[in-house]
């Protein structure tokens, strides 16, 4: 290692970051919040491997999708084999449902990171985080009602208000394909206007150029043939059974004929949240849609699915812009100070530990101001004071450190009542 990698390596690699407390405690609220929110809707957690073979995520994403062909980290390991850090949540779970044959219909979610070697952007790193949730076995548009409520009451329930959804439908193997020609006939003609990414891709990738934010590709769609107007009577149906769904549970989303996501697995129902608090340039906070084709794509009996993913960052990039879902106070309850030796401050942390208490102290035989120092940058509500004086009384002194209140001796064996009576504060 050269002079130069061995600083580098003493910071983080681009496009990955540190979380530190007390940013980290928003980090795991939010995966609780989450769980504790489709836990109650039937999903239960999968916990799968980090890295996959790259065949499950090229077959299953898209070999002509950006987040396969130029952002994907693909190596080969001792043994030779092909693998890829995971790109996306959804081509796991149906790998996981392919292996184990869980029983159907098979709700799962799941807290992962995901690593895209893409430039870094607000709130999407080349390692980021998501939530995701997702159901194979059934293809009843409920489903899709559900897995919408789920993400917008997350959302919501966050604190969040100033962000959008969309939907839309990408049809099924019945009606795409006659679309898909029909829309690339309409882009080869006007091929000279699209953006210099899309005129050498139109051919092969018609359907990209619709989710092109480049204005030249937006003006040359324009009066692009709609796939909404081209639906097969199922998929029609379909659509109109989920928009009547999310009416009924009083969400109204923006139909939008250009939603067609970035993998090549979506079928039927598509969806996006994005905020209107940050810049709109990186305002994804997370969608997804139908599968019902994926399982099959990658070797399995046809099984129909639907899902969605969050990203974390983005979604606390949201919550910075419209102040809510702040960083948590400290989570301490009290901090032991003992200028008698440290034997009493052992015996009590462990005590308020074990009675459920969060307890902390200070080591290496501190003086009682450098001890009280650290109380205070705790964060715990009460200092409790062990001095000559308490340690031959059988007595702690418990001084308040967060509300007002007086300082007071508390029998050895009252501390955990005591503490506990502070921290509820007033009944």
């Amino acid at each position: 290692m050269t002079s130069a990698d061995e600083q580098g390596a003493l910071r983080a690699p681009t496009g990955t970051h540190d979380v530190l407390w007390p940013a980290s405690w928003r980090f795991q609220t939010m995966v609780a919040n989450f769980a504790s929110l489709v836990e109650r809707a039937g999903y239960g957690l999968l916990q799968s491997p980090t890295f996959e073979y790259a065949w499950v995520f090229r077959r299953g994403a898209g070999e002509g999708t950006d987040v396969v062909a130029k952002e994907m980290y693909e190596f080969a390991d001792r043994d030779g084999r092909h693998l890829a850090l995971r790109p996306e949540g959804t081509a796991s779970v149906v790998r996981a449902y392919l292996q184990h044959h869980p029983a159907l219909p098979w709700k799962a979610w799941y807290a992962t990171p995901l690593f895209r070697h893409e430039r870094p952007q607000a709130g999407r790193y080349r390692q980021h985080h998501q939530v995701g949730a997702e159901v194979l076995g059934a293809a009843d548009a409920d489903l899709d009602v559900e897995v919408i409520w789920l993400a917008d009451r997350f959302l919501s329930g966050l604190g969040l208000e100033r962000y959008t959804l969309k939907i839309g439908s990408m049809g099924d193997g019945n009606c795409r394909p006659a679309y898909v020609d029909e829309l690339r006939r309409f882009l080869v003609e006007r091929r000279d206007s699209l953006c210099d990414e899309h005129r050498s891709r139109v051919e092969t990738s018609p359907l990209r150029v619709l989710d092109c934010k480049q204005p030249a590709c937006r003006a040359t769609t324009a009066g692009a043939p709609r796939l909404l107007d081209r639906l097969c009577e199922e998929c029609a149906a379909h659509f109109a059974r989920v928009l009547d769904g999310l009416g009924a549970l009083s969400i109204a989303p923006e139909v939008d004929d250009r939603l067609v996501r970035g993998f090549d697995y979506y079928t039927r129902t598509t969806f996006e949240f994005a905020s209107a608090a940050i810049d709109a340039a990186q305002n994804a906070l997370g969608g997804g849609g139908r599968y019902d084709d994926l399982v099959a794509t990658l070797g399995g009996d046809p099984t129909p699915g639907v899902g969605f993913g969050i990203g974390i960052e983005r979604v606390l990039l949201a919550c910075d812009a419209e102040g809510v879902f702040p960083a948590a106070p400290g989570a301490l309850d009290a901090f032991v100070v003992d200028v008698t030796g440290g034997e009493a401050a052992r015996d009590l942390v462990a005590e308020l530990r074990g009675g459920g208490l969060g307890a902390d102290r200070a080591y290496d035989g501190r003086s009682m101001k450098a001890q009280m120092k650290l109380a205070d940058r705790s964060g715990a509500a009460v200092a409790l004071i062990v001095g000559r004086e308490e340690l031959a009384a059988g007595t702690v002194t418990l001084r308040p450190l967060r509300a007002p209140g007086e300082q007071r001796p508390v029998g050895r064996h009252d501390v955990v009542s005591a503490v506990r009576s502070v921290v509820a504060g007033p009944s």
